[in-house]
């Protein structure tokens, strides 16, 4: 079951436009960035959620994106993790090192 009934507002193609963030509490404004793995673990449960309660299919088709310190020296490892979309760029997206940011996936 997809959890998902006739009175759901989004129809199955606009998923893909649908963006998650996620930003640890303790992250915000402080420089402090999780690890790798403690965001993909957490990127990982949000998608679980989802799959269980919306679907495989939508779960799939939202993008998570990881907030909290990201910069163009931490973007790289944070972007290899499978459960990671992308990011929500806070003070970096200033500074010439946001074209890093941008460009690590392709690292």
């Amino acid at each position: 079951s997809s959890g998902i009934n006739a009175e759901w507002p989004l129809r199955p193609g606009d998923w893909s436009k649908v963006v998650v963030a996620y930003e640890p509490v303790w992250a915000i404004g402080t420089g402090k960035v999780a690890t790798p793995e403690i965001a993909q673990e957490t990127h990982h449960d949000i998608r679980n959620w989802m799959k269980d309660n919306l679907g495989e299919n939508i779960a799939e088709a939202v993008r998570i994106i990881y907030g909290g310190s990201v910069n163009g020296k931490n973007c790289v490892n944070l972007s290899k993790q499978p459960d990671i979309d992308g990011f929500l760029v806070g003070g970096a997206s200033l500074k010439p090192e946001f074209i890093d940011i941008i460009n690590c996936n392709k690292a």
